[in-house]
């Protein structure tokens, strides 16, 4: 939404601190959010300039990286400790209402939310934010923990003051709020759904959520608020994102700062009509489909680009929340020399069967696991002395979880790992879902020239396949089509090296053409981008060969002679030494460089290459975790990749 400027923005929502001014019903949304600012700015008369300050530098700052700020592609995933604070047995939740929540606030964060279809331009306006979350598995003294803790308080409703924050108030204290995601479950009182806080110029002690406990989860949650959508919308305050019509009553002259939100005149409730036209915003009308409105859960769907956008700007080395992007507490504590084990992955998934492996653990004797359908009150057990296990009897089209310890020698064993999450499938819809395929040395062989079918069926699920191309037909064109989610897909030679990868945005059709001379083996490796997957949808895979080059528009057209320069890094995350391959039509020199995200130039070499294929491994060890930019400069050109270490 582009209208006044951020002081009129200042003037209208922070100094009046005012809410809404629109009629209230128990039936409506009522987020306390810009009440808590207020009372914030009481307590700190300094907070406001503080404010208009930070704020300019992230709006200047996205004006100049907004594409790759939209474009990001590294998914952090932030610890959430949820603290329940109840004064009557109904307000002391469950822990299976806890998890229904973070599988919402994953779901919506990731863009996978289901109602964008209902909404005409709400389906094309929708992001993955590369933001997830779990639930910690450390405390800050680095002891286990399921993530969640309970009190029960004398306390019979709690306000927007931050009581519940404090046990000395009878609440619960926040763990550190640079390392977790802090969310109070209590009864806020009044009509409030929730409210949290802003980052402002920073983290402090109590930076987290609030949220009602009849709107917290799924299961026994309040309609019309009963499907997660309250965390979604105030977990989204904490990423710096304002209310969609600008908190300005019904003017038509506040502002979100976000261009690709709609003028709209004020808050909307229930579920309006598509399309609901206000502020002359002909012909979408208001993006009452926006978790930042008002609307009801059944109603919600989407986050913008922009809005991603903004979220992002917080991760960035230096950010405001960048300290909860190197967080340990998603990772298990080990138990002396008896470690959890790693490397969870599920495969072989039917309507009714799945197979569980894991690492195999130093010292382990044998290891215990249990599975259950999410937000089941029990868990089934099983023991194993191997490090694969085959369940049955499962659900068809379920989510289920699983965590998996190790035994060692004596009464030594570890804690659980942490759960990973998979889907049985609805039905047997393709020939052929290929499993078991999640390696290079597991692919499965496909034919030429022929479309096969095939399933990403759990966050953790990869499909590798190997075909040949021939002494006649020696070009290759790959297309992935018929996308569900927001698939990749990579093309690689025999020997393990990454040729080309193509990664459009959402389920736009992917394309690799590698107009080569080589005769051999190829392997295809076909995954969700961020754990997005489809139990019931198949993709389409087709490997075609031909005599002639592949030509037109297709994506990544790599021609290994005599054509335009083309460079891939790899891997992308990375964490140390990463491989440049870089495809030259002439012999000669070229410049490397290397920048971080301000502009500063890290490292500069001259690589002399030859025509065709070339390759080079930079050990960047050394560098800091962010953002950084490589790039070629020479034969007229200058060719540049985003890169990003973790």
């Amino acid at each position: 939404m582009k209208k006044a400027n951020l002081y009129l923005l200042v003037f209208v929502l922070f100094l009046s601190g005012l809410r809404v001014s629109y009629a209230q019903t128990p039936q409506d949304r009522d987020c306390g959010t810009m009440q808590h600012l207020s009372y914030q700015k009481s307590l700190d008369p300094g907070l406001e300039a503080r404010m208009n300050s930070q704020e300019n530098k992230l709006l200047a700052y996205i004006a100049q990286h907004e594409t790759e700020l939209i474009n990001a592609k590294a998914t952090v995933t932030i610890p959430v400790v949820v603290h329940i604070v109840y004064s009557t047995a109904a307000q002391n939740i469950s822990d299976a209402r806890v998890i229904e929540q973070l599988n919402v606030l994953n779901t919506d964060f990731a863009g996978l939310n289901a109602n964008g279809s209902m909404y005409g331009f709400a389906s094309t306006l929708k992001a993955n934010c590369e933001v997830q979350f779990c639930l910690a598995q450390r405390t800050p003294t680095g002891a286990a923990t399921t993530g969640i803790e309970r009190k029960q308080t004398t306390v019979s409703s709690f306000g927007t003051n931050d009581a519940v924050k404090f046990a000395a108030q009878g609440g619960l204290n926040a763990w550190d709020p640079t390392k977790y995601l802090n969310i109070w479950v209590c009864n806020l009182g009044s009509s409030l759904l929730g409210y949290a806080q802003f980052p402002t110029s920073g983290i402090n002690s109590t930076f987290g959520v609030v949220i009602q406990y009849s709107a917290f989860g799924v299961t026994g949650a309040a309609s019309p608020f009963n499907l997660g959508g309250t965390a979604s919308h105030e977990v989204g305050h904490c990423f710096n994102l304002y209310h969609i019509w600008g908190d300005d009553g019904s003017a038509c002259t506040g502002t979100d700062n976000c261009g690709d939100t709609p003028n709209q005149a004020a808050a909307n409730t229930g579920c309006p009509a598509y399309p609901h036209v206000t502020c002359s915003n002909t012909p979408t009308g208001d993006m009452f489909m926006n978790f930042m409105d008002y609307s009801n859960d059944v109603c919600y769907s989407n986050f913008t680009p922009g809005q991603k956008a903004r979220m992002q700007a917080l991760l960035i080395s230096g950010g405001l929340l960048a300290s909860l992007t190197t967080s340990n507490g998603c990772v298990p504590p080990t138990t002396g020399s008896c470690d959890p084990p790693t490397g969870q992955n599920t495969s072989s998934i039917t309507t009714t069967t799945a197979t569980l492996n894991w690492n195999a653990m130093a010292g382990a004797v044998s290891y215990d696991v249990q599975y259950r359908l999410v937000g089941a009150g029990s868990w089934t057990t099983a023991s194993t002395t191997s490090n694969i296990l085959a369940i049955t009897g499962l659900t068809a089209a379920s989510s289920y979880e699983w965590q998996v310890k190790t035994l060692c020698s004596g009464t030594s064993s570890s804690v659980f790992s942490a759960s990973t999450n998979f889907n049985t499938l609805t039905t047997s819809t393709c020939t052929d879902i290929y499993e078991n395929n999640a390696s290079r040395t597991t692919a499965k062989a496909i034919s030429v020239n022929t479309d096969i079918f095939a399933l990403i069926s759990s966050a953790t699920d990869v499909d590798w396949f190997k075909f040949s191309n021939t002494s006649a037909q020696k070009k290759i064109k790959i297309t992935l089509t018929n996308l569900v989610a927001d698939y990749d897909v990579s093309l690689y030679k025999s020997n393990g090296s990454l040729i080309s990868t193509s990664q459009n945005g959402g389920t736009t059709s992917e394309s690799i053409v590698y107009n080569t001379s080589t005769v051999g083996t190829y392997y295809v490796k076909v995954y969700g981008y961020g754990g997005v997957f489809s139990t019931s949808a198949c993709y389409t895979l087709r490997a075609a060969i031909q005599a002639s080059n592949f030509k037109g528009d297709d994506v990544n057209i790599i021609d290994e002679m005599n054509t335009p320069e083309t460079m891939v890094v790899y891997p992308n995350p990375a964490h140390g030494t990463v491989k440049l391959d870089y495809n030259s039509a002439l012999d000669g020199r070229m410049q490397l460089i290397i920048r971080e995200i301000t502009g500063k130039t890290v490292m500069s070499k001259s690589l002399e290459l030859n025509k065709g294929l070339n390759h080079q491994e930079l050990d960047l060890s050394g560098f800091a975790k962010g953002l950084y930019f490589i790039e070629l400069q020479g034969n007229g050109q200058v060719l540049q990749q985003k890169l990003i270490l973790e």
